[in-house]
């Protein structure tokens, strides 16, 4: 098993768990203070990570060079709004329609790697990505309560164009990353990937610490009153952000998020397990398509 295989699956539990920890934060903090404190408790820990494999680690610091930091800017801005994205399309009717469609993200990655960086797939790993894809749309079909007819008659409707759109910013992100760290020609993915970071999360924290202070006055003073969740999911956040940057350093970025879906088997067994939910057997034919997705990804890539 090639090494970026379990750093995957480990970034995908930490996602797993910093949704998880999120919650906490639901009423103290607005929409846009929840997505800051994963920024903002980052990029201390980003630092150090930096400074760690630098001193401890012998790692040479790379030199910024070519393209790095328009990609670091890019890749941040997406992420960003990504989110702003999503969070405007739970405002429609049929928010639903539209979320479904933000699943395709997979997909968009691969097409947005070979335009801008010209990472290849072989057949095996397309038919892969697709099985996966379907599996997360039947699943968030299963999830919101529409039908496969819902989303037919729904392509033209504006909670669609935004869902797509939400998907392409964070399959954009994904790559914009990649990008960077590839940009910097180190020799090693280690330091790369904790360096691309590390700059990214920095501009993230500006980026966003600027937006609160203009639009959401009173939302960086709450992230600060809340330090034990916010800092609690800054930290789940930051060892999560480590392993996907290492995994895209070292893999193309549209197999990396195919088997980070494994996040959403992670979900599912600790809503049958710790949460006693039943199952409906379109969620369970979801599951079982991106498990056979992931399957796929390992031996046909």
């Amino acid at each position: 098993m090639e090494i970026w295989i379990p750093i995957t699956i480990v970034a995908a539990f930490c996602q797993n768990l910093r949704s998880a920890l999120q919650k906490h934060l639901k009423g103290k903090l607005s929409t846009g203070g929840a997505t800051y404190v994963r920024f903002f408790y980052a990029w201390p820990f980003a630092l150090v990570y930096v400074w760690g494999l630098h001193e401890f680690a012998g790692h040479p610091l790379p030199e910024i060079q070519g393209n790095f930091i328009l990609y670091c800017i890019l890749g941040g801005a997406s992420q960003i709004i990504f989110t702003a994205l999503l969070v405007w399309l739970f405002s429609f009717r049929n928010f639903a329609v539209g979320t479904t469609f933000s699943k395709t993200e997979t997909a968009q990655v691969a097409l947005i790697a070979f335009l801008l960086l010209g990472d290849t797939l072989t057949v095996g790993a397309i038919l892969a990505i697709a099985v996966s894809v379907a599996g997360v749309m039947a699943l968030s079909v299963a999830q919101t309560n529409i039908t496969f007819r819902t989303l037919l008659t729904g392509l033209t409707e504006k909670s669609t164009v935004i869902g797509l759109a939400s998907g392409l910013f964070l399959g954009g992100s994904v790559v914009f990353f990649r990008g960077a760290a590839l940009e910097l020609n180190y020799d090693g993915f280690v330091m790369p990937a904790a360096f691309t970071l590390a700059v990214s999360v920095v501009i993230q924290t500006i980026i966003m610490g600027i937006y609160l202070l203009w639009r959401e006055p009173g939302q960086i003073t709450a992230c600060i009153k809340n330090w034990k969740w916010a800092g609690a999911v800054g930290v789940a956040g930051v060892l999560g952000s480590i392993a996907w940057f290492t995994a895209f350093t070292l893999e193309n970025a549209a197999l990396v998020r195919a088997v980070g879906q494994i996040e959403l088997v992670f979900t599912f067994i600790a809503s049958i397990v710790f949460f006693r939910e039943k199952s409906t057997l379109l969620e369970i034919a979801g599951i079982l398509l991106v498990v056979i997705g992931i399957i796929l990804i390992l031996f046909l890539r």
